[in-house]
């Protein structure tokens, strides 16, 4: 598969999820009319609703994650094949994310108490993060795709208190001692 044909087949997999969260009821846009780069407060009634936020870090990860459980496990697949895997992937949890169920689950079990879900530009950018997380992991060593995992868990940990591997924990198996010390935040 070439270049040119991935790229448009990454742009129709995105426009698809975009378009099904529509369909769905999410906003297009945050419903406070506005768009704006960067939202740095994790309880703020923005996170999750404009371009970019601290969640937006853990989207990278993904794609530094995906590129190497796929390098693994589909060696000889092309790496454009993989990428589409990783961005199917990546899509359909963009989707599943905003579901009833997963926002409900969010709210009951994450530290994102207020959650309703992401506007669509904001999962459009979600997947896009995804996207340069997947080339980054193609073009960093081994040590520096770790590295790189490690300092975009660590620092919202330290800064909101809350990561990826937070809130897997928390959708999983959900931890009293975990949200008491999220809530001190």
């Amino acid at each position: 598969m070439t270049w040119r044909r991935t790229a448009v087949a990454a742009f129709a997999l995105i426009a698809i999820a975009a378009a099904i969260e529509l369909a769905m009821g999410r906003h297009p846009i945050c419903t406070c009319g506005t768009i704006e780069l960067w939202v740095g407060a994790r309880d703020s009634p923005k996170t999750s609703q404009m371009l970019a936020d601290w969640y937006s870090l853990s989207h990278i990860v993904h794609g530094l994650l995906f590129y190497a459980i796929l390098r693994l496990l589909f060696r000889r697949a092309s790496v454009p094949a993989r990428f589409l895997g990783a961005l199917l992937i990546e899509a359909a949890w963009e989707v599943a994310e905003n579901t009833p169920f997963v926002i409900d689950r969010y709210r009951e079990t994450t530290a994102a108490l207020g959650y309703s879900g992401d506007s669509v530009i904001n999962s459009v950018s979600d997947m896009l993060m995804m996207c340069i997380g997947f080339f980054a992991a193609r073009r960093l060593s081994v040590w520096a795709a770790v590295a790189l995992v490690l300092v975009l868990e660590l620092v919202p940990l330290v800064a909101i208190r809350d990561d990826l591997t937070l809130n897997i924990i928390n959708l999983i198996a959900p931890s009293a001692a975990i949200a008491a010390w999220q809530a001190r935040g």
